[in-house]
């Protein structure tokens, strides 16, 4: 599997605190069966993370894995605000594509009310070449209530990515229905950890996957859709059935 929204470079956010940390994360992805992590930090007014500070935490984290023997691949990313997104120049967005492919941007939705420039951000990005990813949607009490509601943000080109732990219920019953709805909906695109700590929802992409019943869409979920978004190729519709 591979995970494009994990909190794994220490000190850059809420994530990990330290470097120990970060390699704890690490080696319970490896162990979960996750071969790559996008890092993702926060890029927002409270975490003010730059493309800079996220690449030189990449590679440092590379070194320090690579030494440690631990086998997981690193790669570029961050989780940027709505409102950041006109703050910040095309270079520099281009910067935090997960991957650095130049193409999805993981974009952070909020847990509380509707976005209203939601529909707008993601027609500019799209005009830039960019793909917006809309981080855990199925957290946010809007879409709990009407998940339809993203059917056209979705059909004007962005992507959606759920929490593991919402699928699995450690985010509480709500999280964990709306999750499943959206995938029933179709309007899933891909699951990922959005670990913060080895305490703080554990990675457990594995047990997520099992949740869904369904080992063809559970692959397409957590391997076919990364693989091509880490290269930066359009999405091949799933060939199965979400409900």
């Amino acid at each position: 599997m591979i995970d494009l929204h994990c909190h794994i470079l220490p000190g850059l956010d809420d994530g990990a605190r330290s470097i120990s940390e970060a390699r704890d994360l690490a080696r319970a992805a490896a162990a979960d069966g996750i071969t790559a992590i996008a890092a993702t930090p926060h890029v927002r007014d409270d975490y003010p993370t730059t493309a800079e500070q996220m690449e030189l935490g990449v590679a440092e984290l590379r070194r320090d894995l690579a030494a440690q023997g631990i086998p997981v691949r690193i790669l570029h990313g961050g989780e940027v605000a709505l409102d950041r997104l006109g703050r910040l120049g095309h270079d520099e967005l281009r910067r935090f594509t997960l991957a650095q492919s130049g193409r999805y941007l993981l974009v952070e939705f909020p847990y509380y009310g509707w976005p209203l420039s939601l529909e707008y951000e993601v027609g500019k990005l799209r005009a830039a070449g960019l793909t917006a990813i809309l981080a855990h949607p199925e957290r946010n009490a809007e879409v709990q209530e009407a998940g339809k509601r993203l059917r056209a943000v979705v059909d004007s080109g962005a992507l959606v990515q759920v929490t593991a732990a919402s699928l699995d219920g450690r985010l509480g019953k709500a999280s964990q229905r709306s999750a499943r709805e959206l995938i029933k909906l179709g309007l899933v695109h891909l699951i990922a950890s959005d670990a913060h700590a080895p305490e703080l929802r554990a990675v457990g992409m594995t047990a997520a996957a099992r949740v869904l019943r369904d080992s063809d869409l559970a692959r397409y979920l957590t391997l076919g859709v990364p693989e091509r978004i880490i290269r930066g190729e359009t999405l091949a519709a799933y060939a199965g059935s979400a409900g």
